[in-house]
């Protein structure tokens, strides 16, 4: 049976643990590959990347191995960003393009012009970071309220804004692959922003939005797992 690998970036404060469901979920051909980013999981003793081009390249020189393979790319939020930019640095490293990139929960490079009002280019005190994770929603009060995991938490979550409020999008020839936005209807991003992701690729585009907020992607799991799989699974008949 042919295997697609499925590279999975996460999104703000998070570690590669957030996507470790979905291996059970999904068919067996697709094997998922959590990628963790310095600062947090099994990489807690390295120090985080607050910028996103240093970030990528970094991450494409230690995927290159298996992006000899057929493989796709998924983010969420932050982690769209960074899966679009590792895009674009494996294709700078001669490997091939992935299968098909999958960017959630975030506006298009290019139409990030209300996501820098707070100054995120400016690192938070721990009080703001707080306030913005619960309007986010996706972080449970229990959570918030545990001293020692805010803690662990919070310098990550500082880098990872720094990452966002000072990503500067670069023109370059667009991709080559198919790419798929996934949207939540209560999310930030409008239609226009999560269209504008299109101009991003000559391959084919797609946008499909789910019922709920930021975190659709755990709210409406079982949807969007079935999306993926139905999406990934003609290129791996065609591996």
């Amino acid at each position: 049976m042919a295997t697609l690998n499925l590279l999975c970036l996460p999104y703000s404060g998070a570690s590669a643990m957030v996507y470790s469901r979905w291996r059970r979920k999904l068919p067996a051909w697709l094997q998922v590959r959590p990628v963790e980013l310095p600062g947090r999981g099994a990489r807690l003793g390295e120090e985080p990347f607050t910028d996103m081009q240093a970030l990528a390249r970094k991450l494409a020189d230690e995927q290159r191995l298996v992006a000899g393979a057929p493989y796709a790319l998924l983010g969420h939020s932050l982690g769209a960003l960074l899966a679009f930019e590792l895009a674009h640095e494996l294709q700078a490293l001669g490997c091939p393009p992935p299968v098909a990139l999958f960017a959630c929960g975030t506006a298009a490079p290019t139409r990030r012009e209300d996501y820098d009002g707070a100054n995120w280019r400016e690192p938070k005190g721990d009080a703001e970071l707080k306030a913005e994770l619960r309007k986010l929603g996706g972080t449970p009060q229990e959570v918030l309220a545990n001293e020692e995991l805010m803690n662990l938490t919070l310098p990550v979550l500082r880098a990872d804004f720094l990452l966002c409020g000072r990503y500067a999008y670069r023109q370059r020839p667009p991709l080559h692959c198919p790419l798929h936005v996934l949207g939540g209807e209560s999310d930030r991003a409008n239609p226009e922003q999560l269209q504008a992701w299109g101009k991003e690729t000559l391959g084919p585009f797609s946008l499909d939005m789910f019922p709920g907020g930021h975190f659709f992607i755990h709210e409406h799991e079982d949807a969007v797992l079935g999306l993926l799989g139905a999406t990934l699974e003609p290129h791996r008949l065609s591996a």
